[in-house]
């Protein structure tokens, strides 16, 4: 498999059990132990990793297949869950450790761009209300905020990444439909072994105007998008559907990683300024039609009075780009220094 097979593999390190040896299988976790594999592993989809000197070796429990270095569908059967403990075969693990031993040119997986997508623009100016601001009527338009945002955002990390493609699907007050901004997003290119996020900026509004607080979105687990192309999957075509399925469950993990890491770094900045709503997970366009991890967040409420006047403030704007820009820097470290990898 090409690049696109890149990224996070939505894994989480599990701890140590003492397993027993079953029907002539073996203890999977002290086998892997023994042989100073790094082991990862993700309960709700039932999907392991293991690693060792620059090759990793995924798999779904159960299935008959593993895959070497996202690239190479070696058939043999994996691990599979037995009264909720893995067990493996001899078979697996002597292939694993032949496979270890071979030397690794790999590039280690990094970030290679970082996409800001301020919303609306231009002809559509998104959610906008008048509120009295300091004793005067002020209109705040939320196309205008989201920008100064955006702008604000992209300028802390091209300081920061100088070595990363920095782009904004708009950096001016102009239209862009939401099929144009997952056009571009899915048009970047990158180099082997990189990644893109794709974050898209918002502000809210509801007709309780009691309503308040940010929140950041990422894609729902229950949509499946087609990131895979039959040209990705190389002579494995016959297992595009589970390829892209596993791709999916990375990109959910990564969204959910970036969602969390963006919403702790807002808070740390606006402090009891206003209130934290959470992650949430949608359908938005922009996230379904992207395939990459990508997010959504509302920096909180024309239609507060309180929020408003916030949102009206340069220096409480500053902040909010700050915190995101921190969220980005955590998951981008967390990112590059596990090789990939969520579970470290």
């Amino acid at each position: 498999m090409k690049k696109l097979i890149f990224t996070i593999f939505a894994l989480f390190m599990i701890t140590s059990h003492a397993f027993s040896e079953n029907a002539g299988n073996m203890d999977f976790l002290s086998s892997v132990q023994k042989a100073g594999m790094t082991f990862y592993w993700d309960p709700l989809t039932s999907s392991g990793l293991i690693e060792k000197n620059g090759h990793r070796i995924s798999f779904h429990s159960g299935d008959d297949f593993v895959l070497q270095d996202y690239k190479t569908v070696l058939n043999e059967s994996a691990p599979v869950l037995e009264n909720g403990k893995l067990v493996t075969s001899t078979s697996f693990m002597n292939s694993a450790e032949n496979f270890f031993k071979t030397e690794s040119n790999d590039n280690p997986y990094r970030i290679g761009a970082i996409l800001i997508d301020p919303g609306h623009g231009g002809k559509d100016p998104g959610t906008n209300k008048v509120q009295k601001i300091n004793g005067k009527n002020v209109t705040l338009v939320e196309k205008d905020i989201n920008l100064n945002v955006g702008l604000k955002l992209r300028d802390y990390l091209k300081k920061a990444y100088p070595d990363k493609q920095i782009l904004m699907t708009r950096s001016k007050d102009v239209y862009l439909s939401l099929n144009q901004r997952t056009e571009i997003a899915n048009s970047v290119k990158l180099k082997d072994n990189e990644a893109i996020l794709f974050i898209s900026v918002h502000v809210n509004s509801n007709f309780n105007e009691s309503a308040s607080g940010y929140e950041v979105w990422y894609l729902s687990p229950g949509y499946r998008r087609q990131v895979l192309n039959a040209k990705s999957a190389g002579e494995e075509k016959s297992l595009l559907p589970i390829l892209n399925s596993m791709m999916e469950e990375e990109y959910t993990t990564e969204s959910i990683l970036i969602a969390k890491f963006i919403l702790d770094g807002i808070t740390a900045q606006v402090g009891s300024q206003t209130n934290s709503r959470g992650i949430k997970a949608e359908e938005w366009y922009v996230c379904k039609n992207s395939n990459m991890p990508s997010v959504l967040i509302e920096l909180g409420f024309v239609t507060n009075k309180k929020e408003a006047a916030l949102l009206h403030d340069d220096k409480y704007l500053q902040k909010l780009s700050f915190g995101i820009y921190n969220g980005l820097q955590a998951f981008v470290t967390h990112f590059e220094r596990s090789r990939g990898f969520t579970g470290k």
